[in-house]
């Protein structure tokens, strides 16, 4: 499917390179790679330990083939005419930071002491922040074609950065541009027309409302007619008729308004809980609270505090999350999509390709269809 001729965007500044330094793209996914091997063995042995049925990818230490990549276009066709919010939709919690940058300033959103300590002791804030704020080993293809279909997106602007180079942010900053990571996703799709992500950008940091012009116009260049227009939330088939692929939602209300395209930002549950009891446990009364009336994510990703991180000095956001993916999963198999005030729709999680949590929350869209 070709593309209409898309509207002009200034051609972006490249120059952010010379703040961070490169580092090499192969290098890094070999060792995004290895870190998911060890991953899908510890959450292995750990599901064993918990009676799960988990297992490591298979022989030879090659990760799983990608069965989920057109999962969307698989699914039973009475499920073609259930709207998206009725669905069950796996996503990933701060998707970018698979590639934080190791030299990057902490952000500027943070507490002025961890700045300080960033700029006094970079040897040490900088390796501990890191550790603490990488959720993903997959990169946005590698999520994509494992079956995440809900994107979180935090942009920001880098005030060392050149004038209109935008990267996404978690403590630290990315290497990656956002507007070269769209364009992945837009490549992604048109080998995917049948899939349809959800995009949630959000944060917003030091973007001014020139930024925020300049942005919305990167995404209506990149994405042009795969965007749906904000309204009733779509079908399937609805949005295979129309050639539509991406759901964008802003969390900026003036550049909401005067962007048709856009859609509000999605209500995402996040528990702030370190411990997985608590987590469920807050979801759980979320749940009974009813369910929102659009689309919305729960997330079961956890999230470290001051009194863990100074108890767990060796620690990091990967060690915290690993050995509990096999009793937050359990949760998730618990869970049903549909219009029902406890039913979920997106989950999203942390780590998301270490173990069965993909297939999983796609698999809870059978309990849609009669017995």
């Amino acid at each position: 499917m070709r593309l209409p001729p898309r509207e002009a965007v200034p051609a972006p500044n490249r120059g952010a390179a010379s703040v961070f330094g490169s580092a090499s793209a192969a290098r890094e996914r070999r060792t995004r790679r290895e870190l998911l091997r060890r991953d899908c063995c510890a959450v292995s042995r750990a599901g064993s330990s918990m009676g799960g049925q988990l297992s490591a990818p298979g022989g030879g230490g090659s990760l799983p083939r990608p069965v989920n990549a057109d999962w969307m276009s698989a699914l039973c066709p009475r499920l073609w005419d259930v709207p998206l919010h009725h669905l069950s939709i796996p996503g990933s919690h701060d998707t970018m930071t698979y590639c934080l940058n190791k030299r990057s300033p902490i952000s500027h959103s943070q507490s002025w002491l961890l700045q300080l300590l960033g700029k006094l002791l970079p040897c040490v804030t900088r390796p501990m922040v890191l550790k603490w704020s990488v959720t993903q080993a997959l990169d946005v293809t590698e999520q994509l074609d494992a079956g995440v279909r809900y994107l979180d997106l935090r942009v920001a602007h880098v005030p060392e950065g050149s004038r209109r180079n935008l990267h996404f942010v978690h403590f630290v900053y990315t290497t990656a541009l956002v507007e070269d990571t769209l364009t992945e996703i837009s490549e992604w799709l048109e080998r995917h027309p049948r899939e349809v992500v959800i995009l949630a950008c959000r944060g917003f940091e030091g973007l001014t409302e020139e930024l925020h012009e300049y942005l919305v116009a990167c995404v209506r260049n990149i994405f042009g007619h795969m965007l749906c227009p904000r309204g009733e939330v779509p079908t399937l088939r609805q949005l295979w008729a129309r050639g539509q692929q991406v759901l964008l939602s802003y969390e900026d209300e003036r550049t909401l308004s005067r962007h048709r395209e856009l859609w509000p930002g999605l209500p995402y549950w996040w528990a702030d809980q370190a411990k997985p009891t608590e987590l469920v446990r807050y979801l759980e009364h979320m749940k009974s609270c009813g369910r929102p009336g659009g689309l919305f994510v729960a997330g079961i990703n956890l999230t470290e505090n001051l009194e863990y991180v100074l108890v767990h000095p060796a620690g990091s956001l990967r060690k915290m999350t690993l050995p509990h993916l096999a009793y937050l999963t359990a949760w998730v198999r618990e869970q049903s999509p549909g219009p029902g005030a406890r039913c979920t729709n997106v989950i999203a999680g942390d780590f998301v390709g270490a173990d069965s949590f993909i297939s999983d929350v796609i698999r809870l869209n059978e309990k849609l269809l009669p017995c």
